[in-house]
């Protein structure tokens, strides 16, 4: 058989997960020249793009325009996309080895991290990654219940994602139908009883996670007003201390939150109150076991011998009501069957992309991952393209070294019968075009951008596959 990556034997690579991470490898792949590469693309929804369909906010829809770029990858006729195939339950790791030179695992950042205090589990209290999944119609959470009717929110956490959730909770109905929220989500939010939402940081102004461009939204929505505490915007001496040193994000961040703190109330209906340097320490019930009210303690920063300034509690204790709680403090990954996982960390054991040996911390022969599975979930979306480059990299110099896989079946008919047999009802990107032109139809009969299918049986029978 002729030597692999060429044209009469192309390399061949299974990417698990369809998001961000597994489309820039692809194209990176892709871009190599002399070397000849099919890819084909697992997810175990039946629609692409992972994170920018279910994670990204409804209202941010310019950042959803890099699924164009995804789109003329997969087009090419050496691209192929099984949707609706679920690694571990459909088709195994052993499975893959079988027809691919080469497995990249993107299946990205999956559940949320715990905030280890009394009270967390109580009714009404939610990790934020359910409730973005909720509103962005994600199949697995489309029937999940928030209670609404709470006139107090507390969102713990304050980088982009709790900032998403904040404002979304703020939104009017008119700004949320320029979105393609899930229409359940904007019935629900539009009915929803909430007064007023509270977002806590436990560092300070010039230590806050969010990005200029989603704290400047926060003082602009049409419904509500962004409160900040005066003397909470203020900085303390060693943050002051280390603006020598900032980024022009972090002076904005402090320019932006310092204007909204002198700003006031304009009477719209609703009001965000950004709080910083304060920690929940207590999620407190009625009898019922719903959250009634949160307790607090007010932090001040000190700097570790590293450099960072790190949040450590006074004896100023603060107990405010609320009603609903959403605990945004990070994602993590969850573990793949048969791939080494680094359980503290959250993502997949790898050095660089190559996934190594629990044991033996070796490369695994022909395995690598890439996204927030291979880094923990940092960045925005255009980071995991250097990410998926130097992953893409180390695969094609261990494909110089002759260190690949050996498939018992690398032909390409092989892998479209297999994945028939296992998975009748497989999507392929043909089938999501179709179900992406409807959501589009059925979003322009109502001003929208666009109305998406939530339920995986509706866009099986929508593509007669029922």
């Amino acid at each position: 058989m002729s030597e692999i990556g060429s044209e009469t034997n192309p390399l061949r690579v299974a990417i698990v997960g369809a998001g961000p991470a597994g489309f820039y490898t692809a194209e990176r792949l892709f871009k190599e020249k002399n070397i000849f590469v099919t890819v084909d693309m697992y997810d175990r929804l039946p629609t692409p793009f992972g994170l920018v369909r279910n994670g990204v906010a409804p209202d941010h829809q310019k950042i959803k325009s890099v699924t164009k770029i995804f789109d003329r990858l997969a087009q090419k006729p050496e691209f192929r996309f099984f949707g609706n195939v679920e690694l571990g339950s459909d088709v195994t790791v052993e499975d893959l080895r079988n027809y691919y030179h080469q497995i990249v695992y993107t299946v990205g950042a999956q559940t949320d991290h715990n905030l280890d205090i009394p009270g967390i589990d109580l009714k009404n209290s939610h990790p934020a990654t359910e409730f973005v999944a909720w509103y962005n119609g994600h199949p697995d959470f489309r029937d999940y219940v928030f209670d609404l009717s709470q006139e107090r929110v507390a969102v713990i956490g304050i980088g982009n994602v709790a900032v998403d959730v904040a404002r979304i909770l703020c939104r009017t109905r008119d700004e949320l139908m320029e979105t393609d929220i899930a229409d359940y989500a904007l019935e629900q939010l539009t009915n929803s009883n909430v007064k007023e939402v509270i977002m806590l940081g436990r560092r300070g102004p010039a230590q806050a996670a969010f990005t200029p461009p989603e704290a400047k939204e926060l003082g602009e929505m049409a419904g509500a007003d962004a409160v900040v505490l005066p003397e909470e915007a203020e900085l303390d001496p060693l943050s002051q201390a280390s603006l020598a040193d900032a980024d022009r994000g972090t002076m904005r961040n402090i320019e932006i939150i310092q204007e909204l703190a002198h700003r006031g109330l304009s009477g719209k209906p609703k009001k965000l109150t950004i709080r910083f340097l304060v920690s929940p320490t207590e999620l407190i019930s009625n009898e019922a076991g719903e959250v009634v009210a949160m307790r607090m303690v007010k932090n001040e920063l000190y700097q570790t011998e590293s450099g960072t300034m790190r949040p450590r509690a006074t004896d100023q204790i603060e107990e405010v009501p609320v009603g609903l709680v959403f605990r945004s403090i990070g994602y993590r990954g969850l573990p793949i069957p048969g791939v080494p996982f680094h359980e503290r960390w959250g993502v997949i054991l790898n050095e660089k992309g190559r996934v190594l040996d629990s044991e033996s911390k070796e490369p695994v022969l022909g395995e690598y991952t890439a996204g927030w599975i291979k880094r923990g979930p940092s960045g925005v979306i255009g980071t995991n393209k250097p990410d998926a480059v130097e992953t893409a990299e180390c695969m094609l110099a261990d494909l110089a070294e002759g260190k690949t896989l050996t498939p018992a079946h690398p032909e390409r008919e092989a892998v479209t019968a297999f994945v028939e047999s296992r998975k009748p009802t497989y999507v392929s990107y043909a089938d999501w075009l179709k179900l992406d032109e409807l959501e589009i139809a059925i979003g322009a009969e109502q001003g929208r951008p666009r109305v998406k299918f939530t339920r995986v049986a509706d866009m099986l029978k929508a593509l007669g596959k029922a």
